[in-house]
């Protein structure tokens, strides 16, 4: 997994960076469009970013890998076994919408978790150089990975919120060749919001 295979802006990209990369990307365009195939995608993404995390000793991350699992599954479930009130024609699970009462509770909820996770990590990993920019990102993930689980259309708000702050986050520890990953996530973010829009 050390072997590099090419360098962008002078930092090398290893086998296991890039077979992330390129399930990652897949998996959030497949999920952009719609499709329930983005769920077996996101196992392989599951196992691969373990393997990453585990390999390169990011242990704050490598810890969040179940959670992210778990949704995927509950993801997974709902989107292939809708309840009738909330089926497309096809038969498809509908994209809906939160209510303002329900953002007002994920943004409290983003806030509090980024809050008390950035301590956490300031006190059990004090080389992280950003815990609390590092925790604000983990949670955003999480809830947008939640929200995408239930087939919100604001979970593309908050995975634009994410890609904003990770790619802050990369240009802050000069780690630029995530920074284009974090583009391509940006654009494709963009694209899905407005086709969950449309297929509503």
């Amino acid at each position: 997994m050390d072997i590099v295979l090419f360098e962008i802006a002078g930092r090398g990209i290893t086998l296991i960076d890039l077979v992330c990369s390129i399930l990652g990307l897949t998996c959030v365009f497949l999920a952009g469009r719609g499709s329930k195939a983005n769920f077996w995608v996101g196992y392989l993404y599951t196992i691969a970013l373990f393997a990453l995390f585990w390999h390169k000793n990011l242990l704050a991350m490598l810890m969040l890998q179940p959670v992210s699992l778990c949704i995927n599954i509950i993801g997974h479930y709902r989107w292939t076994h809708p309840k009738q009130q909330e089926t497309t024609i096809d038969g498809e699970l509908k994209v809906s919408y939160l209510s303002w009462l329900q953002r007002g509770f994920w943004l409290l909820a983003v806030v509090v978790l980024a809050f008390g996770w950035g301590i956490l990590l300031d006190r059990l990993f004090p080389a992280d150089p950003h815990p609390y920019l590092d925790s604000l990102v983990t949670v955003l993930i999480l809830v947008a990975q939640y929200l995408s689980a239930q087939k919100k259309w604001d979970c593309w708000v908050v995975w634009l919120l994410v890609n904003v702050t990770q790619l802050a986050l990369h240009l802050s520890v000069g780690n630029y060749a995530m920074c284009v990953v974090s583009v391509l996530y940006l654009f494709n973010g963009v694209a899905s919001l407005f086709h969950w829009k449309k297929i509503r």
